[in-house]
């Protein structure tokens, strides 16, 4: 085995050999060990090559009442020893994932020893869809993207065979004496290893749940060096635990596993109950004062300015700019203002629910990252960054249509991170068919069609600039990959042909409602409208097919002396009633603005231009900055306004500005 290059993130990317889960779990997959009471979390435990769920036994009795074990039974072994094993890693992690759903409702933890990381890394990849893995544990196992270079055990003596098994240890020799059982312990070994030997795994495939490698100190299969390269596999925490013993010391010293164990999950379990806001300040203060270095400033009102610092005037410009006097941004802005939190006290609330359902999706928090345009002008890897970051925070991002990476590089770099595509309508049908058959093949999860921009702005910073990135090649790259664009074009277009193609049939400002159908037939994807702010137009939406609309005046960057998006999102959200999703977009500033809009009646949020700040600062790790604060701080709202779930933020808690009347009404 020399190549384990492969099989990308699922279901994201085709081709994987993981698929999505069947239908209806199968209990043979699970063996449970009973504990007293409700578990506040569940270890899954996935059996090496070879093994059965009897391996976990002894951790399973050592593990706290409160922490539930669940260990994997592979097919062809004990009770299933009449069923074939397993053909792949992925068949196994598809089943395991399916039989996990009933026990969903608290948060899993998932442990594979050496074969049995990857059962679980697989798994984890299928489950965290549904943000159901807290923590993935893996044990005397390379990373899934490496040669394990594992001989092949079907050309191998059996005496040979029994040999490197006494040195790894973990098998009795009361097993390897008797010729019967040594026989059954050899057949599962072997059809284990065709399971490794079939295995591949891309480099870039990554899980957002965090990864914690548990590395015994005399391993002779296994070195800090080899296993180093978990890091590359998730976009959150890495850490290794080096622990004494050898290969089977996981099993084999159940005690001081369970300790080691129970030290991270009890950290987990803490930072969840807490919420990101108390996590985050937390490890704030921990750092102390020098920890803050080179970091932004944890108040994203300031990060325009910083940015400005290091941007060049005409991409600053772009970035920050707005229509003509920018009256319509400071309305955006003036409308969050007039708007006060009334908080309510002694709630009892002790942990905060931020997670939120779109489109039978599971979103961590009511924040999407808005789509933008050619990112490549604030950082060089513009939205790959960007993405990355995304992820890393837990949080979708909208793609641009108008990008300077391809709709699949961008979806490469997300994992498995729920990611939506923007829209902008083509004047061409054919080039718009194209855009969106590829934004579903690349595992695109909605689409959003943005209708606010028939034409260029009159933004004057851009004008004094005589600035426009896509007339630099920026922002080009969802068409100049795309075959039907390329195909209107002349065999030996330059850079100028290709800009110029594609202002003529980017956009479509001849469009009207009864277009709409169209594209509703066109595809099965959400469909959100964005870039409405009168209560008609968002009811004309939903009768041309439409699953959403997203209130929005572009952030001020279309029409100056627009009405302010969050003064329009009430009339919007009683036009189409409470069970379509509704979102809000610009002027989103800070985790205070985030609670007013779901007051006010948004689903959720798209935050723009802060991230696009925090990206000119930092990169992939300034815009994991800019949301993680923005969490934090709506985090604590929650809290400190008596609200424990984002289903509990209400319309009376908020008040205008203005004194409040006796009985608590306004005045």
């Amino acid at each position: 085995m020399t190549d384990r290059t492969a099989a990308p993130a699922a279901p994201a990317h085709p081709g994987s050999t993981v698929t999505a889960p069947p239908p209806a779990g199968d209990p043979r997959w699970l063996r449970t060990f009973p504990t007293s009471g409700e578990p506040a979390a569940r270890l899954v435990c996935f059996p090496h090559a070879g093994g059965t769920a009897t391996a976990f036994t002894a951790l399973a009795a050592a593990l706290p009442e409160d922490i539930g074990l669940l260990a994997v039974q592979y097919p062809g072994r004990q009770e299933r020893r009449a069923e074939a094993c397993a053909d792949d890693i992925g068949t196994i992690a598809r089943h395991t994932a399916a039989a996990l759903a009933p026990y969903t409702d608290r948060p899993l933890f998932l442990l594979g020893h050496s074969m049995g990381a990857l059962a679980a890394f697989e798994t984890a990849r299928l489950l965290e869809e549904h943000g159901a893995v807290a923590r993935l544990f893996v044990s005397a196992a390379r990373p899934p993207s490496h040669d394990w270079e594992e001989p092949d055990l079907d050309a191998l003596h059996d005496d040979e065979l029994v040999a490197g098994l006494r040195l790894l240890g973990g098998v009795p020799d009361v097993l390897l004496a008797d010729p019967e059982l040594r026989a059954e312990v050899l057949r599962l070994l072997r059809a284990d290893h065709r399971l490794l030997q079939r295995y591949r795994c891309a480099p870039d495939t990554v899980l957002t749940a965090p990864v914690t490698v548990l590395l015994a100190a005399d391993d002779p299969k296994n070195t800090l060096e080899q296993v180093g390269d978990w890091s590359r596999h998730t976009t959150a925490a890495h850490t290794v635990e080096v622990h004494p013993g050898g290969h089977f010391a996981l099993t084999g010293h159940a005690a001081g596993t369970a300790e080691l164990l129970c030290r991270r999950l009890r950290e987990d379990l803490a930072a969840r109950t807490a919420g990101p806001g108390p996590e985050l300040v937390r490890e704030i203060y921990l750092a102390g004062p020098d920890g803050g270095t080179g970091r932004p400033s944890t108040d994203l009102t300031t990060l325009q300015e910083a940015a400005r610092e290091v941007l060049p005037a005409s991409a600053y410009g772009y970035v920050a700019g707005d229509a003509g006097t920018g009256g319509t941004a400071r309305a955006n802005r003036a409308a969050f203002d007039r708007w006060r939190i009334l908080p309510r006290m002694l709630r009892g609330v002790t942990r905060r629910e931020l997670s939120v359902r779109l489109f039978g999706r599971d979103l961590t928090a009511p924040v999407l990252l808005a789509p933008i345009a050619a990112q490549t002008v604030v950082h060089p890897e513009g939205e790959l960054a960007a993405v990355r970051g995304a992820a890393d925070a837990g949080v979708p991002f909208v793609l641009s249509c108008f990008a300077s990476h391809s709709m699949e590089e961008v979806a490469a770099a997300a994992g498995p991170q729920p990611r939506w595509f923007q829209l902008y309508w083509p004047s061409d049908q054919e080039i718009a068919a194209s855009l969106v058959r590829r934004a579903e093949a690349a595992g695109y999860s909605a689409l959003v069609l943005t209708v606010d921009s028939p034409a260029f702005a009159y933004r004057p910073v851009d004008l004094d600039h005589g600035y426009l990135p896509f007339l630099h090649g920026a922002g080009l790259a969802n068409f100049t990959t795309d075959p039907v664009f390329r195909a209107t074009l002349p065999p030996d277009a330059d850079d100028r042909t290709v800009a110029g193609h594609w202002a003529a049939v980017s956009a479509n400002p001849s469009l009207t409602w009864d277009r709409l159908p169209w594209l509703r037939e066109l595809t099965g994807l959400p469909i959100l409208v964005k870039g409405l702010l009168h209560p008609e137009d968002a009811r004309l939406a939903l009768a041309g097919g439409a699953d959403g609309v997203i209130v929005s005046n572009h952030g001020g960057r279309q029409l100056d002396g627009s009405a302010a998006a969050l003064d329009c999102l009430p009339a919007v959200r009683a036009a189409v009633g409470d069970d379509v999703p509704v979102l809000l977009d610009s002027g989103v500033r800070t985790g205070s603005d985030l609670f007013k809009a779901l007051a006010l009646g948004a689903d959720a949020v798209l935050l723009g231009r802060p991230y696009q700040y925090g990206l000119a600062l930092g990169g992939r790790e300034g815009v994991r900055h800019v949301l993680r604060c923005l969490l934090a701080e709506f985090d604590l709202v929650l809290a400190q306004s008596g609200c424990g779930d984002v289903r509990d933020v209400s319309g009376d808690l908020l008040v205008s500005s203005g004194p409040l009347g006796r009985d608590g009404a306004l005045t």
